[in-house]
């Protein structure tokens, strides 16, 4: 990431690459919408609360970034989107000053899906701008401690990576604010600190607990001879080690937890991992240890470790683990204290120090809160920090996106709704729980869909039912297979009912996965010493199948030509096949630098070219943390490397191709998003929010990625942060085909819009502020436009940072800039394909990419009304909308002019024609001049009220004898007018509801609503309405008639007598 920011910053210097660098940062303007879900939320890590302001909580998510609620969990925003990386390990906030926060990058918890950080970061004005402060490589830091009384001293428990020997890990101090730190607790090469606290009668009395662990792409080892409890008196700067002869176990330790009584500090507790996993106590502050129990407090020490205790009652202790377990008798005795209320697997958890009903727990589906000591718990919905393996999409329209979440099933959610409000998390339905990953639905019906959980579980769904099949293969011969913890699935591009699957093997079935045919021989490495995962976890056994190793990991069939298969697996093959899995070529060794035995996760191949294909590469569960992706064009003859440290900050996780524009490419990193637009010869990463942009993309682990084939949408699957799409990549699109900007005004080619009928709110349409509701993508048609910042004239500088909507069709986002430019209006047409202007309209625009949206209304008519017209309003609209069909945008700016194609469709669950509609529009159309009649004759109201106030203005100064009678004429016809109006609609306010439901806007209002009401031409109803707005809109012009017609004209006659004119004919 560091290297493509400099990278961007050289290319500064060239002046075309400015121009391009400067159209890439317009890219910040481009709407991504974040569409959850939060219905399961993801790995909370860390939690942090102000103690004096209870209702303000940090919380850290495994990949998720920092998230603020200042409403005790009622609402929640993101805090570290400016961040490079969103793995968060640890937040502290000083006791003494709650806008000084510290955070950790990288999770503490190194099961197989850790994800990592970049070092420490600071801030000062309570979360609302970060500095880095160093300690890069210590990529996971688990504990950050702040010295109570002395805010420059802070201590950090590095963890460090666990994929093999590193120095940068142990006990870091830092004595000034973290400008530099010191290593003041290390073992060795593998041994990290797993918990760091201190003493809260004493800040310069710590504890330090070092685990020694390593894993493997295949295996986990937790403990050795590096774990061990520490002690410190002086700060850190000596310390001293807990053995047996202190009452601890003998033998190797593995990860150790600890926790200090804050109302009695000589009460320490210590969760240890050994040859038996047991409780230990100490009453002596830490110098000597007792066994309390080895019984119920949890089983998997490397992935959860953590003890706490009561603040009031130094006797009460939690266990974190599977479950949350309590003792109420100083840790000789635990039960469950909280089961399946809430989700399992256990890694935060506050307590209040003041009162102890309060508290706060984090675990692997987010978090929730108590206030009643854990009777109740409320569940944060509105934190979407979930984490996809995979992602699909079907063709319904809206679309539906599929995925599968860690340790939070498999869903399946809208990309859109046609309906009131956002996407609900009662929008998403569960369709399959464990871990989450490869959601398919089927081409032919959607109805129906693969899902799998953990370890090769898969299974065939009805999701309207519920009924569902376990279709996992098995070998004909019992031979046992290989599934990886996220295996690979596909379809058959050629046959609807084919999948395949991998474990060693390639499994096909060509009947929904009814039965199954193995079309492969084992196209692993195969390694025997790497197929240990039944001996996985060290001191602790933990046989869950996350170390499965030798499989397959991705699965890519050529959608051009039959038979052509290709194979990624998890110890670093590369498979071919181009006869359906009769011969097999293994192209591992003809990737140039390709590490040995990484692990090839994704394949994006061409829709374009059969022997055109893209290999993911990476290497850091080896410790190599370099990016590497691969493109062929024949088959895998001929290879060339794409990405490598210098031109991508961060190792790869997926690739796709542009389905339209093959130049224009998008690669997820664990740190982001990147795009080319010159196949893959220069990246860009995609812009992250920063304090003067909040706008662009958080640096979060991007999974997988999709490109709507109709839609031209691009998808996200992120590992972290949920779901994200930005609707049309048409801006991205036309970079690519132009690689610069040549004219100043360019109008891109916009989606289908549809003529799709909404309907009402499901459940609360008031649903206040815990609730979680993600952006939904609207209605009518949104039209991309580029306008060259050249183009609109400079300003003088001026303070505006704030952002605006860019949703609406007249007032798109203004970015910040150094120089502010004169916002301007273009004119926009809308032209039928015979060349008629259907629609014209003036929207406000700004520079760089945006949208203008059109609701697919034709010319309309205005009502009677008391607003003034808007002086740059062209004609009124909300018309009959346009009938389907294709339909020219030309967009006017001056001298400058572009056009583009818009396709309008009719809503696919409608069953009405094209002549229904026609003859609802001809029927409004011939309704229309009816109330252009009323309209005119309020108007004319209007004016003639104006000339009394005008005439009884002129007259001010003239004696009364002359104008005494104009007086009183004036006021009868204001009388009279006043009460014409009345016809109309109410016209005086005051108490209670006031509106007249027989007055001409009523029943003008009621006709149009009849009009429109009717699927096609008026039935009898409308009918009624239409003769009902004719009548009263005679009946008002003749009494309108009765006043300004002889009694005006006398009153004209009475007025031009004084000797002065207020008449223009």
């Amino acid at each position: 990431m560091l290297f493509a920011q400099r990278l961007i910053l050289l290319w500064l210097c060239l002046p075309i690459a400015a121009t391009f660098a400067q159209t890439t940062e317009h890219l910040r303007a481009l709407p991504w919408r974040n569409i959850g879900p939060g219905a399961m939320s993801g790995r909370i890590t860390a939690l942090a609360c102000d103690p004096t302001q209870p209702n303000v909580i940090y919380a850290g998510a495994a990949s998720g970034g920092v998230w603020r609620s200042r409403s005790g969990g009622t609402q929640w925003e993101p805090l570290f989107d400016t961040a490079p990386t969103q793995s968060i390990g640890a937040i502290a906030i000083h006791p003494k000053n709650p806008d000084l926060i510290w955070v950790g990058t990288g999770e503490g918890n190194p099961r197989n899906s850790q994800n990592f950080g970049v070092g420490i970061f600071k801030s000062i004005d309570g979360g609302r701008s970060w500095q880095h402060m160093g300690l890069e490589k210590t990529r996971a830091i688990h504990r950050v401690l702040l010295h109570r009384d002395n805010p420059d001293i802070v201590w950090v428990a590095a963890l460090g990576s666990p994929y093999g020997p590193t120095e940068e890990r142990g006990v870091y101090k830092s004595t000034d604010g973290g400008r530099t730190w010191r290593r003041v607790l290390f073992v060795n090469g593998l041994t990290g600190c797993a918990e760091l606290i201190a003493d809260p009668a004493n800040p310069d009395k710590l504890f330090a607990a070092m685990w020694e662990h390593q894993r493997w792409p295949w295996y986990f080892k937790s403990g050795g001879p590096g774990s061990g409890l520490y002690v410190s008196f002086d700060g850190g700067e000596t310390w001293e080690k807990r053995t047996e002869r202190n009452g601890l176990p003998k033998g190797e330790l593995g990860r150790i937890g600890i926790a200090i009584a804050r109302s009695k500090p000589n009460v320490v507790y210590a969760i240890v991992e050994a040859e038996e996993n047991a409780l230990y106590r100490s009453d002596d502050g830490g110098r000597t240890w007792r066994k309390t129990t080895s019984e119920n407090i949890g089983g998997r020490p490397f992935y959860y470790a953590e003890v706490y205790v009561d603040p009031k009652n130094e006797n009460r202790v939690y266990s974190l683990h599977t479950f949350l377990n309590r003792s109420e008798d100083g840790g000789k005795t635990f039960e469950t204290w909280v089961g399946w209320k809430i989700h399992l697997d256990h890694h935060a958890f506050w307590i209040h120090p003041d009162d102890p009903n309060y508290i706060i727990n984090g675990n692997d589906g987010g978090l929730n809160i108590t206030y009643d000591g854990g009777r109740t718990w409320r569940y944060a919905e509105n934190i979407p920090v979930g984490q996809f393996y995979h992602i699909n999409v079907d063709n319904d329209v809206p679309y539906n996106v599929y995925g599968g979440l860690q340790d939070n099933g498999s869903w399946v959610g809208p990309s859109a709704i046609w309906r009131s409000g956002g996407i609900r998390n009662s929008d998403w339905q569960e369709v399959l729980f464990g871990d989450g990953f490869d959601v398919l639905p089927r081409r032919d019906n959607n109805r129906y869909l693969f899902a799998m959980s953990q370890g090769g579980e898969l299974h065939y769904v009805d999701r309207k039912t519920g009924l569902m099949r376990y279709i996992k293969p098995l070998h004909p011969d019992g031979i046992p297979l290989r599934f990886h913890w996220n295996a690979a699935l596909a379809q058959d591009p050629f046959h609807d009912g084919g999948i395949f699957y991998g474990s060693q093997f390639l499994h096909y079935s060509p009947d929904f996965g009814q039965t199954w045919e193995i079309r492969s021989p084992d196209l692993t490495t195969n390694d025997t010493t790497k197929q240990k995962q039944h001996q996985s976890g060290g001191l602790t056994p933990d046989v869950t199948g996350a170390e499965n190793h030798c499989t397959i990991l991705a699965i890519a069939p050529s959608p051009l030509e039959k038979g052509v298969i290709w194979v990624g697996t998890d110890d670093g093959n590369l498979q071919l096949t181009r006869d359906g899995g009769r011969t097999w070529q293994n192209l591992t060794d003809q990737l140039p630098d390709c590490p040995k035995n990484a692990w090839i996760p994704h394949i994006e191949v061409s829709v374009r070219n059969a022997g055109e294909a893209f290999v993911v590469v990476n290497n850091y569960r080896q410790n190599d943390w370099t990016p590497y992706l691969y493109h062929t064009t024949d088959y895998g003859r001929k290879w060339k490397r794409l990405a490598d440290e210098k031109s991508v900050g961060a190792f790869c996780l997926s690739v796709v191709q542009d389905v339209e524009v093959p130049e224009l490419l998008f690669l997820g990193t664990d740190q982001g998003l990147y795009f080319s637009l010159d196949y893959g010869k220069t990246w860009t990463p995609w812009p992250r929010p920063s304090a003067e942009k909040p706008s662009g993309l958080p640096a979060m682990p991007v999974q997988d990625m999709k490109i709507h084939p109709r839609e031209g949408d691009l998808i996200l699957g992120t590992f972290g942060r949920g779901i994200w799409i930005l609707d049309n990549i048409a801006p991205l699109r036309d970079l690519a085909r132009r690689q610069g900007n040549s004219k100043p005004l360019r109008v891109l080619k916009p989606q289908a819009a549809y003529l799709a009928a909404w309907r009402s709110y499901d459940g609360p349409r008031f649903s206040a502020d815990a609730f979680y509701e993600a952006p939904n993508k609207g209605t009518g048609a949104r039209i991309p436009i580029w306008v060259s910042p050249e183009l609109l004239p400079k300003t003088e500088k001026k303070d505006d940072s704030a952002e605006r909507s860019r949703e609406t069709a007249a007032r798109p986002r203004t970015r910040a800039s150094t120089t502010d430019r004169k916002r301007e209006k273009v004119t926009v047409f809308v032209l039928s394909a015979t060349g008629d202007t259907l629609r014209r309209w003036k929207a406000e625009i700004d520079t760089g990419f945006q949208w203008i949206a059109w609701n697919l209304d034709t010319r309309g008519v205005d009502m009677p009304s008391n607003r003034e017209p808007d002086p740059d309003r062209l004609e009124p609209g909300d018309g009959p909308p346009v009938l389907p069909g294709s339909y020219r945008i030309v967009v006017q700016l001056r001298e400058h002019s572009d056009t583009t194609e818009l396709t309008v469709q009719e809503d696919p669950r409608l069953d009405i024609s094209t002549t229904q509609r026609q003859a609802k529009a001809d029927a409004l159309r011939r309704f229309y001049p009816t109330v252009e009649r009323a309209t005119r004759a309020y108007e004319r109201l209007k004016k003639a009220e104006k000339t009394i106030q005008t005439v009884e203005n002129a007259l001010a100064n003239t004696p009364d004898s002359l104008k005494k009678d104009v007086l009183e004429r004036g006021k009868v016809l204001r009388d009279s007018i006043a009460a014409l109006k009345e016809l109309f609609f109410a016209q005086k306010e005051g108490k209670g509801i006031q509106r007249n439901l027989d007055g001409v806007n009523q029943r003008l209002s009621r006709a149009i609503s009849y009009l429109n009401a009717s699927p096609g031409a008026p039935n009898a109803t409308a009918q009624v309405a239409v003769r009902a707005a004719e009548k009263a809109v005679a009946e008002a012009e003749a009494r309108i008639e009765a006043v300004l017609g002889s009694p005006w004209s006398e009153y004209r006659q009475k007025v031009e007598q004084i000797p002065i004119s207020l008449f223009r004919d």
